[in-house]
């Protein structure tokens, strides 16, 4: 063990865990960690009693202090069998350990820490889907996969459920260098957060990584990992085609997180999603993304609204706002290429009944000092909108802040046909009504609003139900389930605090948020309903 990890004197460690000390204590420490870990030592001891002080030193520690000690001393189990079912073992501590030791932070800062708990469950999901599922062992391997990701999720959801705090803090330490102590030599910096592009992994890898939006990204790899187990569970039909829209625009109106929604519209801005490895075939893939289509294009997110994200840089609300545009023309040129005319014309009625032209013309009309009133006629459609903006982009009016954005604008507009705005025969507009529903998610609304808003409101909803009918909605905007979902009333989970210091196994079994018993017998996040449970339950 490297000289410079000496435990130093109770006066010492008071001096040094005060202010501008601790920032300095904590990446000192980080540095003759990753020292250590470069030279192959397994003995990490010293530092899980360095990082320990790091974390009960303040009320609310940075994730950087919960972070390596929930690695560390999960790690110094000595966990040496590599079968599935014990690798998921390990992850089950360490969830459960991160759920306890930030019981006291804010509740973005609890979700961004499973990012380790995610990337090593993934692994196990990759690695059930190479295997022979028909003997009881594999069998189980999957029930226990299941009932952890649906734990996860109602982790997360308890804490989107809260008053969420933004952390306008960065990380201390480089996000890279930390995910550096979970990943093995060979393993590229893409492969830290496996359920996102390429693209986004690098921005939180080697940029400048907050809190809120790692959260966003975790939060994503989530929701995205429990619909590609839905497919696994012998998904067919149109019903439960419907069960997963119910699940996903019901689970993104309960998350209510706009970073976790700017990475889903980001995601299907790229040409593939990274689910090659946990669904069955292209098929799936075709599905999944239509899906999500109609979650992002067909539902009107209050959250979304400027009055109510407030909270959030204007540039964020911009940047979302272009990429759902960019994705909603790209959804129209995709399905009119596949020839289902009929929910394309259901997106470009969706869009122009919408807020989202409004509130884009709004903020450039804003910008460069124009009147609104005669720009209004430029989000008819999402294509005439996204030419209008490319024409002031060229003028030199700065429109796309993220030049990936517009170059993604660019293309879409010069591969795409004539603008496409037929009016539906009645015959057809009576069959597309049967198919697809767009609604207004009023959730968290003030009763007793403004009565323009309500009746503007009312009539964007007749337009949206004018364009479609599959996602049966309640009236104040959740999800209608046969049976409980993600959205509906959940057990919250209860901490205990206890001394981490010592016995870390067998207090975990006494007292962590999520036992081994909720665990192996399933979670108050029901999943759509699947051949193999109805199969299980006869046996």
């Amino acid at each position: 063990m490297s000289s410079t990890v000496i435990e130093p004197t109770n006066q010492q460690k008071h001096d040094l865990l005060i202010g501008e000390n601790y920032n300095l204590t904590l990446a000192r420490s980080m540095q003759d960690l990753v020292a250590e870990t470069q030279k192959g030592t397994s003995n990490f001891s010293p530092f899980i009693n360095v990082f320990y002080r790091l974390m009960q030193a303040k009320i609310d520690p940075p994730l950087e202090s919960i972070w390596v000690y929930t690695i560390l001393t999960v790690r110094s189990r000595n966990f040496t069998n590599d079968e599935p079912l014990n690798r998921l073992s390990v992850t089950k501590e360490m969830f459960e350990l991160i759920s306890v030791c930030s019981s006291a932070c804010s509740s973005l800062k609890g979700i961004a820490l499973l990012a380790p708990v995610v990337f090593e469950l993934h692994k196990v999901v990759v690695e059930s889907k190479r295997r022979d599922l028909s003997s009881k062992r594999e069998k189980k391997l999957i029930r226990e996969i299941r009932s952890l990701v649906n734990v996860i999720l109602e982790f997360i959801s308890v804490c989107c459920s809260q008053n969420l705090v933004e952390q306008s803090d960065n990380l201390i330490v480089p996000f890279k260098i930390l995910a550096s102590l979970w990943m093995s030599e060979n393993q590229s910096l893409e492969s830290i957060l496996p359920l996102v592009s390429a693209e986004i992994s690098r921005e939180v890898s080697e940029g400048v990584c907050d809190v809120n939006h790692l959260a966003g990204v975790v939060i994503f790899e989530m929701f995205l990992l429990k619909l590609c187990l839905s497919f696994g569970m012998g998904i067919a039909g149109a019903q439960s085609e419907e069960d997963l829209k119910s699940w996903v625009v019901g689970s993104i109106t309960g998350f209510q997180n706009a970073y976790f929604f700017e990475t889903l519209v980001r995601m299907l801005l790229e040409p593939t999603l990274p689910v090659t490895s946990l669904l069955q075939s292209s098929e799936d893939e075709v599905l999944l993304r239509k899906v999500l289509y109609d979650a992002i294009i067909l539902v009107e997110y209050c959250f979304l609204n400027p009055e109510r994200a407030v909270h959030l840089p204007t540039e964020q609300m911009k940047r979302l706002a272009m990429a759902r545009l960019i994705v909603t023309q790209e959804a129209i040129e995709s399905l009119r290429e596949n020839g289902d005319q009929k929910r394309a014309i259901s997106y470009a009625s969706a869009f122009s009944s919408s807020k989202l032209p409004a509130q884009i013309i709004k903020w450039i009309t804003s910008q460069i000092g124009m009147d609104e009133k005669p720009s209004r006629s430029f989000g008819s459609s999402p294509k005439t909108l996204l030419e209008w903006l490319l024409g002031l982009d060229n003028q030199g009016i700065r429109v796309f802040d993220d030049r990936t954005l517009k170059t993604r604008a660019k293309l879409v507009v010069d591969n795409s046909k004539h603008d496409y705005k037929p009016q539906p025969s009645k015959m057809e507009r009576k069959h597309a009504d049967s198919d697809i529903l767009f609604y207004i998610d009023n959730k968290g609304e003030v009763e007793d609003g403004d009565e323009e808003q309500k009746k503007l409101n009312k009539s964007m909803s007749a337009a949206f139900v004018a364009a479609a009918h599959s996602m049966k909605m309640t009236k104040n905007g959740v999800t209608k389930r046969k049976e409980k979902g993600i959205t509906g009333k959940m057990k919250k989970i209860k901490y205990l605090k206890f001394d981490l210091s010592e016995n870390f196994g067998s207090t975990i079994e006494r007292n962590s948020s999520v036992s081994n018993e909720s665990l192996n017998s399933g979670s108050e996040v029901d999943e759509p309903s699947s051949d193999e449970d109805m199969e299980t339950d006869e046996q």
